[in-house]
């Protein structure tokens, strides 16, 4: 879009599509890592200076919540190894796809510290960012492979779950 070209400081006609992907997929996994390390000092800080005041579920809470920007990483980690020929085709399939999203638990956003709430909230913004970046890019894969695309959706409506 012509917004990601502009925060990016990019000009859409002199970018190929993989550079922008690059250049997109470096910008989020910045955001990432600040975020995650963020999150950590958050969570590190609340159980060391808190420890009598944090019980399990607090922290089965922050473990749950913390494991949505661990997905991210992974998928962005995939991605630039990708990128950076480090991974195939073949094997970006079948590692780089992103877990669904789940809207964090109600009940366990209420035990969390306002700030910690906005973390997992910012954490919630990036996953959307990364997923349609995902949903895109098999997207693409279906419309270049198509049996491969058929193939997918005759498992998924055979599924057991």
């Amino acid at each position: 879009s012509a917004g990601a070209f502009g925060r990016l400081g990019l000009s859409a006609p002199a970018m190929s599509a993989r550079n922008i992907n690059h250049e997109i997929i470096e910008e989020l996994y910045s955001e990432a890592l600040i975020l995650a390390d963020d999150a950590r000092a958050a969570f590190d800080l609340r159980f060391q200076d808190n420890a009598a005041d944090c019980n399990d579920l607090t922290r089965v809470a922050l473990s749950i919540e913390g494991l949505r920007l661990m997905h991210v990483l992974a998928w962005l980690l995939n991605h630039r190894a990708y990128m950076a020929g480090e991974l195939s085709d073949t094997q970006l399939e079948h590692c780089g796809t992103l877990p669904e999203e789940r809207q964090a638990d109600a009940d366990n956003l209420a035990r969390l510290e306002p700030e910690t709430r906005a973390l997992i909230e910012e954490s919630e913004r990036l996953h959307a960012r990364v997923a349609r970046l995902d949903r895109e890019r098999r997207a693409d894969i279906a419309v270049k492979m198509p049996v491969a695309s058929l193939q997918g959706r005759i498992a998924k409506a055979f599924a057991t779950g």
